[in-house]
């Protein structure tokens, strides 16, 4: 819209202006949805500021607070992200929880009462590192706890090595303390940003109600035999000292080696082996081939000697051989990777561990290195990190002729943990396990028709969570070797060795939950017996924090701590979350509910894409190019953000776009500007109808609209709900606005007229201020507060009218003031430049609607006679002076 003639007003009008200040807006409580007489309008409207303003107004007046009167089926649930707590929130959460709101504010609109919680991701591997490195500390559990302590003033930023060992109960009030601060900067962002969340419903995750949940629901697997303990080969991370599950692992592409070891025959040619972990031989514990491999056939069932250890092993065929690869004849090594291990369980091969759970070589020589040659070149590795041993073996091999050649230099995926620095390794742990379908095809068929019963937002995210439940090969592994995390529920017996007896758990009573075994006794026995012949010791360990966070809709639901509110939340309506994390959380949420509640979490999963860098990188803290949000608030406004991420399409990745939050801020600038214009133009009769066929032509369009935003908000869709909205809102400003603003003031003397675009003006608004409010919530409840009683936020969802109009006719508006536009350009004429006489060449199809067009044309384009000519050979409208 030109807003030239926005501060105008129109003849015989009372309108009142006032500097706009916080007290001057009408409640914001329940909507009744009064238009006032006479709007309070301010003299400069601006968007600086309203986020902090209108935040506080809505929770002064408890505008988003659920209503847990309302039965289940008037309700609509959503099992919020809970963002991880460990430093900074950063311009992707921006991202993907604007997808969320949206949801939820339309939602409200729509009539539902709207339980919308947030959470905090406070345990597990982030929270420590920040820990350690803001106060200079790490966790030893050995050390008694100092009551008081305080961290060393100088300790960030401390290196490792250098840090102070504090008690594990000194560390965890460390780390409660700092998510506590962190935690009250992340919920003023969210505040700024609007998020309407319902903030008397928080939880952490690591709260005594979360440690609750999450105990009570491993106690309940237990019980069901779905969870278990074993003592098995373990994905291992050397850095953090703890097991990795499958669903945390990672490829990346490192730089290695290929190789060649020559395996000795009897009385043959040697058997030449690749690999890329000479430093493993020392635990190799058989040689595969693939059964079809004629090359080999003969040896299957025969015996090779290892090189430099002299370590007799046997040729096995195995269907996971691959011929390609290397030789064609690989070494199994207990454990060099996943391979190794299905190998050494499908062939029952003896287990040789030499990797230790620091990430060294084992100290003491291995008792099945007989040969004393081999006894001494072990020796010389005992105690290295595997890149020193990796050096040593192929010196070694080089010097005794066991190494064939140079190694052959590659680049080649290696498994990481996703939060970790140093390539993982497998060792034999005992660690309790969760089934999951990895080896229960009952279970994953139940698991896969979950995924069917899922509603995905979009369709083809389904595909992910399939390929990940079709591929999975062991079950869930839930304990980690960390600190700050809920604790294992469980203590065990010691027998009169003083050993613990794991087969026989002693379980804590339900209502005694939550406990920690490490300070708390079991029943049955007093502190002093913990840890002495006869006694008991606590499970030293604590649950990944997947399988806390895998429980967020019961715990924010109130799972059999309030059932009153689980009646009216659970299974919740929608899940929102990226797609990187359906393998982790999505799919763990499944398997918790199906387990636990035999039914889904939820109805929708609603999947947002990443945010990426202009070079098409992911941004994320650990590449360092992630932007964080405040500064982008205070340039461009909440408003303005908001948008650039609603425009990020559902599943798909984003490039991030400062451009797109100035386009975002100018619109909310715009949507000040012709709301000014609009309600400045005096008092509408409450009986006022739209008669002129243009304005019931643009009420017309604005149903088309309103139907197809609201169809794609149904389907979670709010990109195309906000693409749809704004063509219209800018089609209403720049021709509507513009053709109608003559008759609207009264300068036609046409009473009946201007009182029709009076109307169709303050409906148009009206309804578009709600169709923008889940996007642009703070602009639009400041311009629905000049008029309107209550938030526009609690207003009703706009319905299609059927105003008996013509949308097209609209559209033929807008191609012929265009058409006068372009004419007034080519002629280098001033849009204010009076003109004689045009004529608008249009089909003969249009000329009877265009005909009907002619006032509102002429005044517009400053045509004092303006004449329709029918034209078969028109393909657009055009407009020539005469």
């Amino acid at each position: 819209m030109n807003c030239r003639h926005a501060g105008r007003v129109a003849p015989g009008s009372a309108r009142k202006i006032a500097r706009w200040h916080p007290g001057a807006a009408a409640s914001v409580g329940m909507v009744t949805d009064i238009s006032r007489t006479h709007p309070v309008i301010p003299e400069r409207p601006t968007v600086d500021g309203l986020d902090e303003v209108w935040a506080a107004r809505w929770e002064r007046d408890g505008v988003y607070r659920f209503d847990r009167t309302r039965p289940r089926a008037e309700v609509f649930s959503i099992d919020t992200p809970p963002p991880t707590v460990s430093g900074s929130l950063h311009v992707g959460h921006v991202f993907s929880y604007t997808h969320t709101d949206v949801v939820a504010r339309y939602q409200r609109m729509r009539g539902k009462a709207v339980f919308y919680p947030m959470g905090w991701d406070d345990n597990g591997l982030p929270t420590e590192r920040r820990v350690q490195n803001h106060f200079g500390v790490r966790c030893d559990p050995s050390l008694p706890y100092v009551p008081g302590f305080e961290p060393p003033a100088d300790g960030a930023g401390r290196a490792a090595k250098d840090q102070l060992p504090v008690s594990r109960r000194n560390f965890i009030e460390l780390c409660e303390r700092l998510t506590a601060d962190d935690e009250r900067v992340f919920e003023q962002l969210w505040r700024r940003l609007g998020l309407s969340v319902d903030w008397s419903h928080g939880y952490q995750t690591i709260d005594a109600a979360a440690r609750r949940a999450s105990q009570r629901a491993f106690l309940r697997n237990l019980a069901r035999d779905e969870a278990y303990l074993a003592e098995a080969p373990t994905l291992w991370d050397v850095t953090f000292r703890t097991a990795v599950a499958q669903a945390e692992l990672e490829d990346r592409e490192r730089p290695g080696a290929y190789h060649e070891l020559a395996f000795a025959r009897a009385g043959g040619e040697p058997l030449l082996i690749a690999t890329t972990r000479p430093e493993l031989l020392p635990a190799c514990v058989a040689v595969v081939v693939h059964p079809d491999d004629e090359r080999y056939a003969a040896l299957v069932g025969s015996t090779v000697r290892t090189p430099l250890f002299g370590v007799e092993v046997p040729v096995v065929a195995h269907r996971l051989a691959d011929p390609e690869k290397g030789t064609g004849a690989a070494m199994i090594c207990t454990f060099g990777d996943t391979a190794d291990v299905t190998w050494w369980r499908e062939l029952a091969l003896p287990t040789r561990p030499v990797v230790g759970r620091d990430g060294r070589m084992m100290r003491d020589v291995p008792p099945w290195l007989a040969d004393p040659a081999g006894r001494t070149a072990y020796e010389q590795l005992a105690g290295a990190t595997m890149h020193t041993a990796r050096e040593r073996v192929a010196a070694l091999l080089r010097d005794g002729g066991g190494l064939v050649g140079e190694p052959r230099p590659i680049t080649h995926p290696v498994k990481f943990y996703e939060k970790g620095d140093r390539p993982l390794e497998i060792v034999t742990t005992r660690q309790w396990y969760l089934r999951n379908g990895g080896r229960d095809d009952e279970l994953r068929a139940a698991l896969l028709e979950r995924g069917r019963e899922l509603s995905w937002h979009p369709e083809h995210m389904r595909v992910r969570y399939e390929n990940w439940v079709g591929g999975l090969n062991g079950d869930w592994l839930v304990s980690r070797q960390r600190f700050f995390g809920v604790p294992i529920p469980l203590w065990y017996p010691l027998d009169d060795a003083g050993e613990p007896v794991y087969d026989a758990p002693i379980v804590p009573d339900e209502a005694a939950l939550p406990v920690d075994p490490s300070s708390d006794a079991p029943p049955g026995y007093a502190e002093e017996r913990r840890g002495v012949p006869g006694g008991f010791t606590g499970d030293p360990d604590v649950m990944d924090t997947w399988a806390t966070s895998s429980l967020t809709p019961q715990i924010a639901g109130g799972w059999e701590a309030d059932d009153d509110l689980f009646a009216r939340v659970f299974p919740m309506d929608l899940r929102p979350q990226a797609h990187e994390i359906i393998r982790t959380w999505l799919f763990a949420s499944v398997v918790r509910a199906h387990l636990e509640n035999g039914v889904l979490p939820w109805r929708h999963a609603a999947i947002s894409g990443w945010i990426i860098d202009p070079d098409r990188k992911k941004m994320s803290k650990s590449v360092g190019n992630v932007v964080t949000p405040l500064d982008l608030l205070d340039q461009y406004g909440s408003d303005g953000v908001r948008y650039w991420a609603a425009n990020g399409r559902p599943g798909a990745d984003t490039v991030f776009d400062p451009g797109q939050m100035k386009i975002g801020r100018r619109l909310a600038m715009k949507i000040l500007n012709v709301s000014r214009f609009v309600l400045g133009l005096g008092p509408v009769a409450g009986d006022a109808e739209v008669t002129a066929p243009l304005d019931r032509a643009v009420l017309a369009a604005l149903d088309d609209t309103v139907a197809a935003a609201t169809r794609a908000l149904d389907d979670f869709d709010h990109t195309r709900a906000l693409e749809v909205t704004e063509r219209f809102f800018w089609d209403f400003c720049d021709d509507y606005v513009e053709l109608v603003k003559a008759r609207a003031y009264g300068d036609s003397g046409d009473d009946a007229g201007a009182a029709s675009a009076r109307a169709a003006l303050r409906q148009a608004l009206a309804a578009l201020l709600r169709l923008l409010a889940p996007f642009l919530p703070f602009v639009t409840e400041e311009v629905w507060s000049w008029w309107r009683d209550g938030s526009v936020h609690r207003a009703p969802w706009p319905e299609v009218t059927a105003a008996g109009g013509d949308a097209e006719l609209f559209a033929t508006a807008s191609a012929l003031i265009g058409a006068v536009r372009k004419a007034k350009s080519e002629a280098r004429l001033s849009l204010r430049t009076e003109v004689p006489r045009a004529v608008a060449r249009v089909l003969p199809g249009d000329a009877e609607a265009a005909g009907a067009l002619l006032g509102d044309v002429s005044a517009a384009g400053r045509i004092a006679v303006l004449d329709v000519e029918p034209d078969p050979g028109a393909d657009t409208v055009t407009v020539a002076f005469t």
